[in-house]
Parts: C-alpha cells; sequence; structure tokens
C-alpha cells in the first residue's frame, strides 16, 4: 500500500491562521447562503464591471521566514544615541509595561470604549492620564490624547479661534516653537483664513491676535516664564496656549500658574518609544471654561444601574458625526494604547520618580553645559531644562562628523549651531562621548545646581491621587494592569462584529518587531542612512499597496483615517491651484457618509454640498448630477466611500467618477470599506484619483482601545506631486500649502507613526497576495452567512441588486421600538452573551452594522448568531405581552455579577438573566458595571479620578 502524504501545509499563514473558516466550513456556510462555490457568491455581490483582471502577485512568507526577513531589515537601520529633541525623546520603557500593555491583546485589541460597559479598564487607565496631564499643566481638564503634538497645536489654534473673545484674525506662533509644529499650524491655518505670525513672543502685539502658541521649554532649550505675555493676551481678549513638555513640568512652573489657557505637548517621553515618529499620545489641557469647546474624547465619571461609579466617554466624543460639516474637528482616532502606557508610567514611578528622572536629566545637562562653557565653547540659552544650544562655526560639520564617529546624534541647527538634547538614557558614558566629540576629556563633578531661575522651580503639587502611591512593587503593578485589562471585552476574548470599523486578527507575528530597538529605538529626524530598514520596509508597503489599489504613489504621513482624509482633500486643492483653478471649493458628499468626511472637508476650506440617497441606500445618481451641474468650475471634488456606507457594491460607482471629472473635479473614495476590496478591485482603476487606507481596520494594525491608526493616502500620478511634504524631507520651512507645489505636512513625522507601518508590512507579505484576496472573499461570505440566517428574524436593509450584502449588514431594529425596545437595550444585552455590540444607529439611526470581518471562525460567528436569535426571542415576549420591555432583561442588561447575588425580584429567572444562550459558561465574562449613565454623567462632568471619598460613597 503505498504511502499518501497529507496536503495540509502548517505554514500557510492565511489560510491557517489569519481567515477563520476551515474550507469544510465554508462549504457548509456556502450552503446556507445558496450558493454552490465561493466565486459564485462574489460573481453576485462584487459587479463584473468594476472587477480586476490581474491577480495580485507576490508569494507569501511564513511567520519564521517574516520574523528572519524583519530582523534582516532591521539590521539595516543604524540605532545610534539621538540627542536631537525636538520633541522626541530617548525613554525607558518599564519592561513590566512592555508586557503587560504594549504587548498584549488584551490591550491592543481592544476597540474605542463607546460600549462602556465593557470598557471600565481602559477607562480608568485613560481618566489616570487624564488626571496626570491636567496635574503636571495645572489645569484642571484634559482629554484622553490626540495625535501627536503638532496635530494638537493646530487643533489648538482652531479651538482657541472658537473660544476667543478677540474678533481678529492673527494667531501667534512663537519662533521657539518646534519647526514640525509651526509648519502643521501653517497647513491647517490657510483653509481656515486664519493668518499665522512667527516670531518673538516679546515682541508680539497681542491686539492683532486671537491667540498665541509659547514653547515652554523651547526647541532650542529656552525656559522663559510667559506670566506675562500671557498676561498681555487676556488683556487683549485673545488665548494663551503653552506647548510644553511633561518631564520638565516636574521641576519647572506649570503652564496653568502663568495663566495659560490651554496646554498641549507629547507624552512620548513617558515610556514610549521614539519609532521613528510614533505613535505617541499627544495631550491637551485646558480651563474648565473652554471644556465643552475641545477636541477629541474625554473620559468622565458618572454611574450605572445600581448607583455604582462607572466610567464613559464624555460630551463631544467623535461630535463630527453629530455636526458633520459644521464640526470644528475631525479627530477619530485617538491614541489611547499609548496614552495608556504613559499613564502607567506614571502610575510606575510616582511624582517622586519622575521628579527623580527630571533632575537627573537636568543635572547631567548642566554638566554637560558647564564643560563646554569651561572649555571656551559659546553656550545658550541661559535658563534650560534638558537642552542647550552651542554654536560652532564653520565647524559644524566636523562636529557633527565627530558625534557620529561615537554614535551620536545632535541637531543641526542652521550653518554654525548643534543642538543637545539630554534624556532618561542618558548616563555619564553618553555624556563622556559628547565631550569627546568636542574635543574635551573628562566631565566636570555632579552638583545639584539649577540650569534656570529659582523662581521657576514648580510651587504646587502634582500626581497626589493615591493611584500615583500605590505600591511599586512589580507584583502589585503587574495585577493592577490585569485587574484592568480584565474589565474589558477585547479580540483575545471574543469577536467584535463592528460594522466599518473591522476587528479582524492582529497576528502575533505582526505585532512582535514593533518592540525591538532596531525599529523602536529610532529618532524621526535621524540622518537617512540611518534609517535604511525603514526606508526598505516603506517602499516595499507603498509598492505592494500600489498593486492593490491601483494608484501610483502613497504618502505614509497621515496618522489616522481623518488626518488621511484632510490630507487627500489638500492634495486635491494643491492640484487645482497648480492648474490655475484654485476657485474650485465645492465638495459633494453623500448623506450616508462617514462623519468625518464633510469635517474634513470643512477644516480644509470647502463648502460641502449634501448629496441625496436612494431608497436602497445607494448614492441618488439624479441628484449627483444635478448638485455637480450646479457646482460647475467651483466644483473640486466628490467624497464617497465604497462599497457603499450601507455594505453595498453600487453599479453605478463609475458613473459617479465620470460626472465628478466632466465638471473638473477630483474623486476621493474613503477607504474605510478597503477590506470588501482587496484583490477583486482597484479603486484607482474605476475612476477615483484619491483614497486613504486605515491600516488600523483593513490592514491589520490593532485599534488599542481607541488608537494607533494610520492613514496614508493613495494618488493617481497626476495628483502625485501634490502630496504633503515636511521640513525634515525637503518641504522646507515657510512653505505651507498655499504654495501650489504640495500640500503642507499634516503630522509632525514625515512618515507619521512609521514603527506600525512594520505591522501592515508583515500582514501583506505573509498573506501574499493570493491569501489577501482570500481575506477579502472570506469576510464577504462571513457577512452574507450571518444574513442569510439572520434574514427571518431581523429586517436587513440595502442588499444589493441579487439580494447580497459587502463585508457588512445593517439589522433593521427600528420595528422593535414600537414596544419599547431599543437598539441600545439589543447592545446591552449581546454584553450578557459575551460580545461587543455592532455599530449602533449609524448609518441608520436605530440600526445595528454588523462585520465578522474573515478572521472569525464559524464557531464564533454561530455563537453570536445564537445570542441575537435569544434576543429576537425576548423581544417577541415583550411584543406577545409575556413582560413589558421595562421589566425584561432587555432593558436590565448588561448583568453584572452584584445582579446574580443580590435579591431577585426580577420578572424572569436569574438564570435567563446571567447565563442567556451564547455565553460561555464556564469562562463567562460579567461586566463590572451595570447599564451606565450617560445623562448622569454629562450633568455632572468628572473628567479626572475622584477622590478616594467617593470610592467608599459609592461602595455604601
Amino acid at each position: 500500500m503505498s504511502y499518501t502524504p497529507v496536503d495540509y501545509n502548517p505554514y500557510d499563514f492565511a489560510n491557517r491562521r489569519h481567515i477563520g473558516p476551515s474550507p469544510a466550513e465554508m462549504e457548509e456556510m456556502l450552503k446556507v447562503v445558496g450558493v454552490k462555490t465561493l466565486d459564485e457568491l462574489i460573481d453576485q455581490t462584487v459587479p463584473a464591471s468594476i472587477r480586476q483582471s490581474i491577480p495580485l502577485g507576490w508569494a507569501p512568507l511564513s511567520e519564521h521566514e517574516l520574523l528572519a526577513r524583519m530582523r534582516a531589515v532591521g539590521a539595516r537601520n543604524r540605532v545610534m544615541t539621538s540627542l536631537i529633541g525636538q520633541g522626541y525623546y530617548g525613554t525607558v520603557t518599564p519592561p513590566a509595561i512592555q508586557r503587560n500593555i504594549l504587548e498584549n491583546p488584551a490591550w491592543y485589541t481592544a476597540y474605542t470604549p463607546y460600549q462602556p460597559e465593557i470598557a471600565q479598564g481602559r477607562l480608568e487607565a485613560l481618566l489616570n492620564y487624564q488626571t496626570m496631564i491636567a496635574d503636571l499643566t495645572g489645569l484642571p481638564v484634559a482629554n484622553a490624547s490626540l495625535l501627536d503634538e503638532a496635530t494638537a497645536a493646530a487643533e489648538a489654534m482652531a479651538m482657541a479661534e472658537r473660544v476667543a473673545k478677540s474678533k481678529a484674525k492673527g494667531f501667534f506662533v512663537d519662533h521657539g516653537c518646534h519647526p514640525q509644529t509651526v509648519e502643521v499650524i501653517r497647513t491647517r491655518a490657510v483653509p481656515l483664513g486664519i493668518e499665522v505670525i512667527v516670531g518673538d513672543p516679546a515682541k508680539m502685539e497681542p491686539e492683532k491676535l486671537f491667540g498665541a502658541i509659547l514653547q515652554y521649554p523651547g526647541t532650542y532649550g529656552h525656559v522663559t516664564d510667559f506670566t506675562k505675555e500671557i498676561a498681555a493676551l487676556h488683556a487683549a481678549k485673545a488665548v494663551a496656549v503653552v506647548a510644553t513638555d511633561l518631564l520638565a513640568l516636574t521641576i519647572l512652573k506649570e503652564p496653568g500658574a502663568m495663566g495659560a489657557d490651554i496646554a498641549i505637548g507629547s507624552s512620548q517621553r513617558f515610556g514610549v518609544p521614539m519609532g521613528y515618529g510614533g505613535p505617541h499620545a499627544a495631550f491637551m489641557s485646558c480651563k474648565d471654561d473652554y471644556k465643552r469647546s475641545m477636541p477629541g474624547r474625554i473620559v468622565g465619571v458618572s454611574i450605572d444601574a445600581r448607583g455604582n461609579k462607572a466610567y464613559r466617554l464624555s460630551l463631544q466624543t467623535r461630535e463630527q458625526h453629530i455636526r458633520r460639516e459644521k464640526a470644528t474637528s475631525n479627530v477619530c482616532t485617538a491614541q489611547a494604547l499609548l496614552a495608556v502606557m504613559a499613564s502607567f508610567y506614571a502610575v510606575f514611578h510616582g511624582p517622586k520618580g519622575l521628579r527623580a528622572i527630571a533632575e537627573r536629566v537636568h543635572f547631567l545637562t548642566n554638566r554637560l553645559a558647564r564643560a563646554l562653557k569651561a572649555a571656551g565653547a559659546k553656550v545658550s540659552p541661559k535658563a534650560f531644562f534638558d537642552t542647550i544650544t552651542v554654536e560652532v562655526g564653520v565647524g559644524q560639520a566636523g562636529i557633527l562628523a565627530a558625534a557620529r564617529h561615537e554614535g551620536l546624534n545632535f541637531r543641526k541647527i542652521g550653518s554654525d549651531r548643534v543642538g543637545i538634547s539630554l534624556d532618561e538614557t542618558t548616563d555619564e558614558k553618553v555624556l563622556i562621548r559628547v565631550l569627546r566629540a568636542f574635543g574635551i576629556e573628562g566631565v566636570p563633578p555632579h552638583r545639584a545646581t539649577l540650569g534656570f531661575p529659582e523662581d521657576m522651580v514648580r510651587q504646587s503639587d502634582y500626581l497626589t491621587h493615591p493611584v500615583f502611591h500605590m505600591n511599586r512593587a512589580e507584583s502589585e503593578m503587574m495585577r493592577y494592569m490585569r485587574r484592568l485589562s480584565d474589565r474589558d471585552l477585547a479580540l483575545d476574548r471574543a469577536m467584535i462584529p463592528l460594522g466599518s470599523c473591522t476587528m479582524k486578527l492582529n497576528a502575533a507575528a505582526e505585532m512582535m518587531p514593533i518592540t525591538w530597538p532596531e525599529f523602536g529605538s529610532l529618532h524621526p529626524f535621524a540622518p537617512a542612512d540611518q534609517a535604511a530598514g525603514y526606508r526598505e520596509a516603506i517602499e516595499d508597503l507603498t509598492a505592494k499597496l500600489c498593486e492593490v489599489t491601483g494608484y501610483d504613489a502613497f504618502s505614509m504621513q497621515p496618522n489616522s483615517g481623518a488626518q488621511g482624509e484632510y490630507a487627500g482633500l489638500l492634495t486635491i486643492q494643491a492640484y487645482h491651484r497648480a492648474r490655475g483653478e484654485g476657485h474650485r471649493n465645492i465638495c459633494l458628499i453623500p448623506v450616508s457618509a462617514h462623519g468625518t468626511n464633510p469635517a474634513s472637508a470643512q477644516m480644509a476650506g470647502m463648502q460641502v454640498v449634501v448629496v441625496k440617497s436612494a431608497p436602497n441606500g445607494d448614492v441618488d445618481l439624479e441628484d449627483f448630477r444635478q448638485r455637480a451641474e450646479e457646482a460647475g468650475e467651483n466644483l473640486a471634488a466628490c467624497m464617497i466611500t465604497y462599497p457603499s456606507t450601507h455594505g453595498v457594491f453600487e453599479e453605478t460607482v463609475r458613473e459617479i467618477c465620470k460626472i465628478t471629472h466632466d465638471f473638473g473635479g477630483q474623486v476621493y473614495l474613503d477607504g474605510a470599506n478597503m477590506n470588501a476590496l482587496v484583490g477583486l478591485v482597484k479603486p484607482g482603476e474605476i475612476g477615483s484619483d484619491v483614497s486613504h487606507l486605515n491600516l488600523h481596520k483593513t490592514f491589520a494594525i490593532p485599534h488599542g482601545g481607541g488608537g494607533p491608526g494610520m492613514g496614508p493616502i493613495g494618488v493617481k500620478a497626476h495628483l502625485a506631486p501634490y502630496l504633503p511634504g515636511h521640513p525634515e524631507t525637503g518641504g522646507h520651512a515657510g512653505v505651507g500649502p498655499q504654495n501650489a507645489n504640495y500640500a503642507g505636512p499634516v503630522s509632525a513625522a514625515p512618515y507619521g507613526s512609521a514603527s506600525i507601518l512594520l505591522i501592515s508590512w508583515a500582514y501583506c507579505l505573509m498573506m501574499g497576495g493570493a491569501g489577501l484576496t482570500q481575506a477579502t472573499r472570506v469576510a464577504i461570505l462571513n457577512a452574507n452567512y450571518i444574513a442569510a440566517r439572520l434574514k427571518g428574524a431581523y429586517p436587513i436593509l440595502f442588499m444589493g441588486n441579487k439580494g447580497r450584502v459587502a463585508h457588512e449588514c445593517i439589522l433593521d431594529t427600528r420595528p422593535f421600538a414600537e414596544v419599547g425596545v431599543t437598539v441600545d437595550d439589543i447592545a446591552k444585552r449581546l454584553i450578557d452573551n459575551g460580545f461587543h455590540a455592532p455599530t449602533m444607529s449609524w448609518p441608520v439611526a436605530g440600526t445595528l452594522m454588523v462585520e465578522p470581518t474573515e478572521s472569525e471562525t464559524k464557531a464564533e460567528i454561530d455563537r453570536f448568531i445564537t445570542a441575537l436569535m435569544a434576543i429576537r426571542a425576548e423581544i417577541e415576549a415583550v411584543e406577545k405581552g409575556e413582560i413589558s420591555a421595562e421589566d425584561s432583561p432587555l432593558r436590565h442588561a448588561p448583568h453584572t455579577v452584584e445582579d446574580l447575588v443580590a435579591d431577585w425580584t426580577r420578572k424572569y429567572p436569574r438564570e435567563q438573566g446571567c447565563f442567556p444562550p451564547g455565553a460561555f459558561r464556564v469562562d463567562k465574562y460579567w461586566p463590572p458595571v451595570g447599564r451606565v449613565d450617560n445623562v448622569h454623567g454629562d450633568r455632572n462632568l468628572i473628567c479626572i479620578c475622584p477622590p478616594v471619598e467617593s470610592y467608599a460613597q459609592a461602595a455604601e
């Protein structure tokens, strides 16, 4: 008898690890859907007229092959000791935080905490972050992070214009601000009609300003007390923004004590690796009067159904979805995971630890300055924290070369100076190398003398809350992190079926390289020859994304999807200006579009014209044509999502593109649903000119509890010359979007959050072209399987011409409102089954948008369907009058352990309430709080850690 080897390949990452259903399970699912093959389903779903003819070509790597490739690429980077500063610093990530937060899927695979009952752990960590920021800046309200320091500064400028009582149009920018911050502010200001004035704060003319931003300490090291300048701004009814440094604020007078209205900066040096530019959590804090104008997310404290303390997102969270083109910001992605890391860094060290680190950095800087001065060097400024500038004249090139010989990077300033910024990783050995680069041997002895006036020493306490004073034994820290993660529901526990959010597998092998020093320790402004590995990775990822999309070029700069939208629109505007058509300013946007679309268009200075939807959810073609005709020569662009926001492949997409082009506009195709296109349809071949890709959706970067994200933009060749520039990569300072050559920078670093590009590159390498295509096909199968199974129980909205959905389906729960059952009730009841709710009330109010992704197994999808069918049975009991909606388990959901053990007086069995079908018995997820009271939270806003007494009161 001949031996027959198995045909199973255990190293086939795409089909054995990433894609959930096995071939046998797919056969069963196809029968339920009512087709014989997956090809037949795709033919019924995706219009033949838009299908790509050439398959994606590259072969896959196994996991071990990928890691070997990554090691080889990482070795091409040269990790130097970068003392460049400019907002990026060496830092020590405590191993307990690296292992238990950054490398822990319980933290990095969680979704944005819009369902607070299953996000109490990360909400507490983010509340700690807000408390840390409010304390250190001396301002009472902080948000739960922004994208980076430069975009936070631009957001602060826009916020200042909203809240200022001055009607002036000028915004002053301190010439001591970091160059990348100045340029991103310029980019943001031009479409908003704001005049940016860069100069010396001592010569500022407040009566011409609605606001000003002052850097403290300055980019060249200056420590300046801005109390007088801020008072002058207030006298002119203008708003004062201070860009600052958290480590410096542990020993320096805080912005709040100077009278600042808003403070911004980066929390990168609190334990988050530089990563060639990111991701890092930026911060913003403000006076209490301005809290309702603050962009981004704010974590607040409310109560649950039993009156227990519960955390939630407060105020204008995702305000762009409510206010759309009237929104003042398009912030959607935050940097939650990085903010959590920074908050744990503060918990880990406590106020004394942070101050000790700051003092060590400062005293080392003081020793360096003394040694240089003793050798006759001209050192400035007189007052500094961790950064000094040395005049070296014509010897600049020689000093920089000598530093590189010592394994150091100094900052090149002009043609005759170098900047040196010390940090947490600096020790005596580094100091010796720095001085050797100047030809100086030895270092002066340590002296605890300050390099700034004593009246600049901080007088106020900070981080007084007990959470920052807990026992810092690693056992206690580890348990605190574990307790918080146990309160949350992330992908490591269960399916997260969020429509339009694509919560797919974030494979361990894709995540590993980002914490390797070869990638994590590079400064974003290090010389290009030190980043050859990054260049190889970015160039190959770009080539693959061009092949996937049919575009000709990419900018990797935007560090969120909404930033990508904004950058794409700026690119279109630069193109029109270069052709002498700068008057084009109208953007057509369907009513069903993501809320960030109209918000981004408004920020780009465009006039939004809304286009109707047809009854089947498609863009109303006749209304679109009419709006395009009315816009005429003023048509700048249209923004469409494909497949549509309703989860359908519209047959008319080519016609929409043609109409737009006929009137001289450009087509922006929102890449939010790219995971239904990869390998099947190339946006660049169906008529679109530019798209952003949510790498944190389609290309496997994890959501991290609300960020990081990346939103690179792909463009056709005619737009490529107009992609965002950057002062560090040839887009010279002072050239903003008013220049026809290119759009201005939109992010602080040239490649945005560069380190997480490695995740998407690894995903593409392991999946291969065929694997990526199969992932798209199976995502469509999984969505159609859910639609087929649920069709009788829940109406399915917006199916295509052949009765198929794309990668997601919308369940219409509005009819149940007639008997008092709300979409909220269904969402909260799913928590009892151990599931995160689908996307609620978007794009249609009162509905649930379900997206299973390709990574979910048939067993998990079936468990989800079982849960929804059981919920439907409970709704039916209400419909039949067997129980009222108020008395049903739907209204009391989610059920906590406290509910389980308390006296049971409800009108349904305890078993039904706490262990519904679909829930695991042994491994059941118990939410730590009951249904959160949103109204109470908005009426009683608390957005820093409440005092310990409140915990005691809650327990009583």
